[in-house]
């Protein structure tokens, strides 16, 4: 009986502490900045699983993006928000955020740099399958997500959600290795009926495996709970829960069938 008790109490205390574990580490990237990675995994999950980047929206590497993170550990993936910015910095202030994001964006090389040490901080994780690699972003970081699979930054999949599609370098025949989602909203200001237009060209003219998604009613910001409040800045921007709830789900089908391919 009373090993029977104990074993029952262990098991207990097993399921107890299987839960989203959470940490911030610091790295650097090529150019010297010192980054902040965000890194959550589910510990009741054993061996290494296939691992996801997050790229923040313009306001930096913030709440919203760490969330991100720890929702993709809830589906049973290794997680990192990364820092494009440096020393982790966000803010709330549009004013900011342009000039964080320009800076960031003025160097093609520095940021792809930024991009894929953020990107070995993840394979570097026990919990990673390294065979398995994919990246989301969010306005700004559906940007940078989307100009690392036209550079053929080694990823098997990467979703865009509201971000920005125009480039000044379009992807070449057959650069593109990473299957690509975009999650757009249908009445997005931020971005032009030319911009959608020229995405799809590019997408076809380099033979990607591309999809592009455009949710009815929904504005720029569609998925951040957040984005009414940021509203206030004078900016076009609104959250919209069924946009929102409509691209997560279409991200979980992505990756499922992307990791699944990775199998056979």
């Amino acid at each position: 009986m009373r090993l029977r008790l104990l074993s029952l109490l262990m098991t207990f205390s097993a399921l107890a502490h299987a839960e989203i574990q959470t940490q911030e580490i610091p790295y650097t990237a090529a150019d010297g900045t010192r980054m902040i990675g965000y890194y959550a995994y589910d510990d009741a999950i054993e061996g290494a699983r296939p691992g996801i980047v997050v790229v923040h929206e313009w306001w930096g590497l913030n709440d919203y993006s760490k969330r991100r993170a720890r929702d993709l550990a809830e589906l049973g993936y290794s997680a990192l928000a990364i820092d494009m910015y440096g020393e982790g910095k966000n803010t709330e202030h549009p004013k900011d955020a342009m000039g964080f994001m320009e800076a960031a964006l003025a160097n093609a090389d520095a940021a792809k740099g930024r991009f894929n040490a953020g990107l070995e901080l993840l394979k570097a994780q026990p919990q990673t399958d390294a065979s398995r690699l994919g990246a989301i972003g969010y306005c700004f970081g559906g940007k940078v997500v989307l100009d690392m699979a036209r550079q053929g930054v080694p990823l098997d999949g990467v979703v865009s959600f509201h971000g920005a599609l125009a480039t000044a370098t379009r992807a070449a025949p057959g650069s593109v290795k990473a299957r690509v989602l975009v999650e757009h909203g249908s009445e997005d200001s931020m971005v032009s009926e030319d911009d959608i237009g020229a995405l799809a060209t590019e997408m076809v003219k380099a033979g990607a495996d591309f999809q592009f998604v455009s949710l009815p009613g929904a504005k720029h910001g569609f998925s951040n709970p957040n984005a009414d409040a940021h509203a206030g800045h004078g900016l076009d921007l609104g959250y919209d829960k069924q946009a929102d709830e409509r691209s997560w789900a279409d991200m979980q089908r992505f990756f499922e069938t992307t990791f699944a391919s990775k199998r056979l």
